[in-house]
C-alpha cells in the first residue's frame, strides 16, 4: 500500500501573501511599491543563471558521477586521495556556499564521508581570487602562512568530524 506524502503548501501561501502586501502598499504608495518591485526583478535575474548553473551542475554529477565513484574518491575507503580532493575542490569551489549544499547533499547519499564535506567547507575559506589582493596588502609570507593554517584547520576540523559523526557508508 502506498502512502501518500502530504505536499507543503507554504510556499504557495508565502507568494499569495507577498502579492497582498505588495498590493496593500501599491495603494499606499506606489512609487515605493514599484521601486521594490524593480528592486526584486534586478535581485532575481541575478540569481537565476546562478540556480541555473546549479541545476546544470546537478544533471552533470547525477549523469556522470555514481555512487562507486564517490564511494571509491570520497568514501570510507578513499584514504588520503579523498582529503586531497576534497581540499583542492574546497579551495577551487566559486560562487555563493548556497548552491555548493545541495550539490555535498547529493555526495553524502551517494557515499561522500562528512568528514570530507567539512574538508571542502572549510576549505573555501581560500579564495583564490583575492590571493594576489591578499599579497599586496599584506606579503606572501603572511598570505602563504595564512593559507596553510586554513588549509591545516581545514583538515583538523575533518578529523574532528570523523570523531563525532559516523560515515553514511552503506
Amino acid at each position: 500500500m502506498k502512502q501518500k506524502t502530504k505536499q507543503s503548501r507554504g510556499g504557495l501561501w508565502f507568494f499569495i501573501i507577498m502579492l497582498i502586501i505588495y498590493l496593500i502598499t501599491f495603494f499606499l504608495n506606489s512609487e515605493k511599491t514599484i521601486n521594490a518591485a524593480e528592486y526584486s526583478s534586478k535581485l532575481l535575474l541575478q540569481i537565476v543563471p546562478i540556480l541555473l548553473l546549479v541545476f546544470v551542475l546537478l544533471f552533470i554529477i547525477n549523469f556522470f558521477v555514481n555512487p562507486g565513484w564517490v564511494k571509491k574518491h570520497l568514501g570510507k575507503e578513499s584514504g588520503k586521495k579523498g582529503w586531497l580532493i576534497a581540499s583542492v575542490g574546497g579551495v577551487l569551489s566559486v560562487g555563493s556556499i548556497y548552491p555548493w549544499y545541495a550539490l555535498l547533499k547529493d555526495f553524502k547519499d551517494k557515499g561522500m564521508r562528512p568528514a570530507l564535506i567539512a574538508v571542502f567547507l572549510y576549505s573555501r575559506g581560500i579564495k583564490l581570487p583575492l590571493l594576489p589582493l591578499l599579497v599586496h596588502y599584506f606579503g606572501l609570507g603572511y598570505t602563504l602562512l595564512l593559507a596553510a593554517y586554513m588549509l591545516t584547520f581545514s583538515l583538523l576540523g575533518g578529523v574532528i568530524m570523523e570523531k563525532i559523526l559516523p560515515s553514511n557508508e552503506k
